[in-house]
C-alpha cells in the first residue's frame, strides 16, 4: 500500500508519501516547511499567522512530496491507496487547512481518507523502518512534546490508554517558558538543551536546587508548572543569574528529564510491559534519550526500548503516514465529507 499524508496541526506544513510492504513502513518522501523563523519574533506560535502560512505552502509542499516519491497529480489517483491527515488535536485554523485539502484531494482522486490523531502519529514514528511483526505488546509510550506529555499503554497497534499525563504544562511548554525566563529565545527545547550541554561539558558540580515535581505521588501523572515557578523565584533571588544561564538550564533540564524517567520506569514495572517507546518533539532531547536508555538497561533489562529516528521526532507528515498506513490496512477509513478538524480530539 502507498499513502499520501498531510500534517498541519501547528506551525509546520508537511506532506509525505509512504508505503507498507511486507510488514515494513518505508518513507518515500518527507517534506516539511517550518515557520520557526516567522514565529521567533513573537516568542511563540501565532495561530492566525500559522494558518496563513499553511495556505501558502500546502499545495507546493504536496507537489514536492509527490515529485520526490516519483509520483504526480496526474498519476496519484492510480498509484495511491489513500490519504492520511492530522484531524487533531492542534490549532483549529492550522488543522482546517490540512483537513480541507486532504478532503478535497480524496474526493477528486476517489481515494479513502484516513483521519489520524496527532499524538498517535508521534507514536507511529517508532514503526518507521521496522518490522511490524516484531513489536512486543503491551507497549508503554512516553509521549513528550510542546503540547502533550503522557504515558500511553498500547495493547495493540490501534488501542491506546492514557495512564498518566501532565496536570498543567507539557514538558515542551515548560522548556519554552524556562528558555524565556533565561532569555535564551524560541523554541525553548533546543535552546535549553544546548545551554545545558555547555555546562555539562565543564564537569562541574552545581549548587542550584530545583524541586523534583510529583516525586511523592504514587500515580503516573506529571506536573511542570511548579518547577517553572521555582525557576522564576530562583532567578529573582539570584542577582548574578545572568552569569549562570547554562547552569540553570542544566538543572532545569535534569529536573524535567528525571521526572519523566521516574514515572516511566514506575509505570513500566507496575504494568509489566514488554516494550517502552519514546515519542514526540522532546524525544529529540539528547539528555532524555541517553538517560532513559541507561535507566531502562539498568532497572528493566528485559524490556525492549525503542526511539524514533531524529528526523521523525518533531512534527512531520512521515509519522502521520505511518499511522495512516496501519489504520488503512485495518480498514479504518472515513467518508471525507464527514471529517472535521478537531482541535481537542482525544487519543
Amino acid at each position: 500500500m502507498k499513502i499520501l499524508a498531510i500534517e498541519t496541526s501547528c506551525d509546520e506544513t508537511a506532506a509525505a508519501i509512504a508505503s507498507l510492504d511486507n510488514h515494513n513502513i518505508t518513507i518515500l518522501s518527507n517534506v516539511v516547511a517550518s515557520q520557526i523563523d516567522i514565529h521567533q519574533a513573537f516568542g511563540g506560535v501565532v495561530p492566525e499567522v500559522a494558518a496563513r502560512e499553511h495556505v501558502k505552502q500546502i499545495l507546493p509542499i504536496i507537489d514536492q512530496a509527490l515529485k520526490e516519491a516519483g509520483l504526480s497529480k496526474q498519476t496519484a489517483s492510480k498509484e495511491l491507496n489513500g490519504i492520511a491527515v492530522t484531524q487533531g488535536p492542534g490549532l483549529l485554523t492550522s488543522l482546517l487547512v490540512g483537513v480541507e485539502t486532504a478532503k478535497s484531494l480524496a474526493l477528486a482522486w476517489n481515494l479513502p481518507l484516513v483521519p489520524v490523531q496527532h499524538v498517535t502519529g508521534h507514536i507511529a514514528a517508532n514503526f518507521i523502518n521496522r518490522d511490524l511483526t516484531k513489536f512486543n505488546f503491551p507497549i508503554l509510550t512516553l509521549t513528550v512534546s510542546g503540547g502533550h506529555t503522557a504515558l500511553i499503554l498500547m495493547k495493540d497497534y490501534l488501542t491506546y490508554e492514557i495512564i498518566g499525563q501532565t496536570l498543567d504544562d507539557a514538558a515542551g511548554e515548560a522548556f519554552d517558558k524556562a528558555a524565556s525566563l533565561l532569555k535564551l529565545g524560541y523554541p525553548g527545547g533546543p535552546k535549553i538543551s544546548a545551554a545545558a550541554a555547555k555546562f555539562a561539558a565543564q564537569n562541574k558540580a552545581t549548587s542550584i536546587v530545583l524541586p523534583q515535581p510529583m516525586i511523592k505521588r504514587s500515580d503516573y501523572n506529571f506536573s511542570f508548572s511548579g518547577l517553572k515557578t521555582a525557576l522564576l523565584y530562583a532567578l529573582q533571588k539570584d542577582s548574578a543569574w545572568s552569569e549562570k544561564v547554562n547552569e540553570y538550564a542544566y538543572v532545569f533540564e535534569q529536573a524535567v528529564t528525571q521526572a519523566l524517567i521516574r514515572k516511566t520506569i514506575k509505570a513500566a514495572h507496575d504494568l509489566e510491559v514488554k516494550t517502552i517507546m519514546l515519542a514526540g518533539g522532546v524525544s529529540a532531547n539528547k539528555n532524555l534519550r541517553e538517560a532513559l536508555t541507561q535507566t531502562i538497561q539498568q532497572k528493566l533489562p528485559s524490556v525492549n526500548f525503542l526511539m524514533p529516528e531524529l528526523t521523525y521526532t518533531t512534527d512531520n507528515a512521515a509519522m502521520i503516514a505511518a499511522a495512516g498506513l496501519i489504520r488503512l490496512e485495518k480498514q479504518k477509513t472515513t467518508d471525507p465529507i464527514t471529517v472535521l478538524a478537531q482541535p481537542n480530539w482525544p487519543i
